[in-house]
This record gives structure tokens, sequence and C-alpha cells, in this order.
């Protein structure tokens, strides 16, 4: 509850303010063109970032390799983005941290370092840092066997023949 409290209640104040006093500076107009101005190189900043990490992602998929960094790239992407386009300066540094390839990394490797994915024999683990959630218990009740990791397995149906291919 309190991170949505900062999120809607304080942060829009404190964007408030810092426009206003920004405004009082440079004037109403030339605040508003700022903003403006943010907001569209913030946009291309996005374009070219987000082709960059969609493009490294496909190739990682063509190599047969999971494109987990790329994927959670793309999410802190969409993130900033969506920053830049919020009115406001406070939101508009953010929105750029997330855009800049060496902050987003280093964002990505935060976000990575809280979770796990193991694949080991045929089968799968997945757990996200942190505390659980639903305090022990899934959405239904109790889950059962407690804290246990949820596993899985996989059979990779995946055709490797690529000589059968048709070429046009």
């Amino acid at each position: 509850m309190p991170v949505f409290v900062f999120l809607f209640v304080v942060m829009p104040i404190l964007e408030m303010v810092v426009l206003i006093k920004v405004g009082t500076v440079i004037g109403a107009l030339s605040t508003v063109g700022l903003v403006l101005l943010t907001a569209v190189i913030g946009a291309a900043l996005l374009k070219q970032q987000g082709l960059a990490t969609l493009t490294r992602a496909n190739q990682r998929l063509n190599s047969g390799e999971l494109p987990a960094q790329e994927v959670a790239e793309g999410l802190i992407l969409a993130v900033g983005g969506a920053l830049l386009l919020t009115p406001g300066f406070i939101t508009d540094t953010i929105g750029f941290l997330c855009l800049i390839p060496g902050t987003r990394h280093w964002f990505v490797h935060q976000a990575m370092k809280r979770m796990v994915v193991r694949g080991q024999g045929g089968s799968f683990f997945f757990s996200a840092g942190g505390a659980d959630p639903f305090g022990g218990q899934g959405p239904f009740g109790r889950r059962p066997g407690g804290d246990d990791p949820i596993e899985g397995e996989y059979r990779d149906e995946t055709d490797r023949d690529h000589d059968h291919i048709e070429k046009k």
C-alpha cells in the first residue's frame, strides 16, 4: 500500500512543485516546451533502444538461447517510455535512466539478481526473490508442501532438422 500512496499521491505533488518552481524561473511556456521536448527526445531514444533490444532478442532466439536479459530490458524500456510520456521532470529523469544502456543494464542486473531460473535434466525451477506475495498461501488457500519450489517437466519438441525447409 505505501508504494501506491507514493506513486499516486506523493509523486504527483512532487512533480507539481518542481514544475511550478521551473515555471517561475524560465516561464510557463518554456516549461511546457521543455516537457514536450523531453517527450519527443524520449520517444526517439525509446524507438532506437527498443529496436536494438528486439534485434538482440531475435538473434538469441535464432541461436536457440533464451533471451531473458532482453525481455527484462524490454520491460524496463516500457517503464521508461511510460515515465517519459508522463508530464514532469522527475519522471522524465527516471525514464531517461531506464533508456540509457548503462543504467538500464544496471536496473536489469538488480532485477535479475532477485530471480532464479534453473533448467536441469528436463525440469525447471523459477522463483522471484523477496517475500511470498500470498504470505505462504496460494490464491486459493494453503499451498501443498508449504514453501517448496514449484517444479515441472518439459519435452523439447522443436524440430532441429533445418534441411527439410524449402526455400523459395
